[in-house]
């Protein structure tokens, strides 16, 4: 499939989409490109069982741009799933693709002048430029098969989508963060738009999704099953399986599929909706299988600091036994962003502590985590703390792991129907009573800086 010695054979593919004005396109029937070989913008790279193309496209034959897409389903619509040069468009269709001298990528305009190229900089003999059927574009050696030693790919620098195999995270030896997001404008304009979905490692790991510089959206931590924020991740099938992955070097969600004729992607629109979406072969359309924010609860910081956000309530945001509104007159009003203060000041050695069922974990960016002790011992170990404000396990599944512990204030708390997280909530004495609050979402957290490395799956 690959090699300086491919014969290229040509067959004319004219299309065009209700979203999309493509060029009418001569597809070359191999997957790499050489350093003597140049892709121009009427010509595509298939990969080898024909699921992704690469080639240029453009809307209103005024901007091209190079990016990848959905081959198999481009019959309904064509789903580009990466672009290069988002940012960097070019002006007109006089343009190519090629491997430059230094071994680079790049894309050269009308005036033979780059507009966009790759950041590879280790030294390279014989490049070669690769279309997988992961959808993933890689530069590597002419005989190097080996995907730890590719010099360059694409799913190191994704656009607005998540495929299966990508990383979205952090790699701490390199400092390279990977994260998506959305375009401009949706089906429009592909440049970098408002929103982004991206994971913070500070504290206990958890995703966030970004508008601008203010968050929207979290995921809740990882708790050895699932995020704690995504209670539809339930083990139903084994045809997805999700993975997050912590260490010292590296810390990141990925996904797999092991049917490779079932099509799934995570984006981000223009809009600010993150999706999980799969491609329907019988009705040849992408269900949204999952999507978030979803409802009013699923706003960062709904219902402020020790508030309770539960859509089942009303009105929706509550505050924990032991605390009342900060602000009454605003909460009447059903704005609870103020959030709660406590009815009685803490007195630390005779605390106690308030035992939450069914919860949403609070925002994780500023804890203390221990994988290696028990819920006991944490729970001393946060009564001695007269900062401590809360603890509890960081897995949730054999009976409980590990100790998570806050020592601030409590942020963007949410009650589930069923399928929560225990929490342990510090009051003062006379503040607990019989009285346990209900919750939803049975979750737990993940603390990347670990003694030894973990890999957790969780099959949806």
């Amino acid at each position: 499939m690959g090699g300086s010695n491919h014969l290229f054979t040509f067959s004319v593919l004219c299309f065009f989409t209700a979203f999309f004005t493509f060029f009418p396109t001569l597809s070359i029937s191999t997957d790499t490109l050489t350093k003597s070989q140049s892709l121009h913008t009427n010509q595509t790279l298939l990969s080898p069982s024909a699921i992704f193309e690469l080639g240029f496209f453009s809307y209103t034959n005024s901007t091209w741009y190079l990016a990848i897409w959905y081959k198999t389903t481009h019959h309904t619509d064509k789903t580009v799933v990466w672009v290069a040069n988002r940012d960097t468009p070019l002006q007109n269709s006089n343009a190519f693709l090629k491997i430059h001298d230094n071994g680079n990528l790049v894309i050269v305009n009308q005036s033979q002048k780059p507009v966009w190229f790759s950041n590879h900089t280790a030294p390279i003999t014989n490049p070669l430029l690769q279309l997988l059927d992961s959808g993933n574009l890689v530069l590597r050696e002419e005989n190097e098969n080996d995907p730890t030693r590719f010099l360059w790919q694409s799913f190191d620098y994704p656009t607005d989508t998540l495929l299966p195999g990508m990383k979205l995270g952090w790699n701490f030896d390199t400092g390279m963060e990977k994260h998506i997001t959305s375009w401009r404008v949706t089906n429009e304009d592909p440049s970098s738009g408002d929103f982004s979905f991206k994971l913070n490692y500070r504290g206990l790991p958890e995703i966030f999704l970004w508008n601008k510089d203010r968050v929207i959206y979290r995921s809740g931590p990882w708790n050895g099953d699932r995020f704690s924020g995504v209670p539809e991740m339930q083990p139903v099938t084994d045809s997805i399986k999700f993975t997050f992955f912590a260490d010292d070097h590296q810390v990141y969600y990925t996904f797999s599929i092991a049917n490779h004729s079932l099509f799934s992607r995570l984006s981000v629109n223009s809009v600010g909706e993150l999706q999980r979406l799969t491609w329907i072969q019988s009705t040849q359309v992408w269900n949204k299988f999952w999507y978030a924010p979803k409802d009013q609860c699923d706003n960062y910081r709904e219902c402020g600091p020790y508030g309770v956000c539960d859509t089942n309530a009303s009105p929706v945001c509550q505050c924990i036994k032991g605390f009342r509104p900060r602000n009454q007159q605003a909460w009447n009003l059903r704005d609870g962003s103020g959030g709660c203060v406590r009815n009685t000041g803490l007195a630390c050695g005779s605390d106690r502590f308030l035992h939450m069922q069914n919860v949403k974990l609070p925002d994780t960016t500023s804890v203390f985590a221990n994988r290696s002790m028990g819920l006991v011992e944490c729970g001393d170990l946060c009564q001695r703390n007269c900062s401590c404000t809360a603890y509890a396990n960081i897995e949730i599944s054999n009976g409980g792991s590990g100790c998570v512990m806050w020592v601030g204030e409590l942020l963007d708390l949410r009650r589930y129907p069923s399928g929560g997280q225990d929490l342990y909530v510090r009051l003062a004495a006379s503040d607990v009573g019989m009285f346990f609050l209900n919750s939803d979402s049975a979750f737990s957290l993940f603390h990347v800086h670990v003694e030894k490395t973990e890999h957790m799956h969780l099959v949806v």
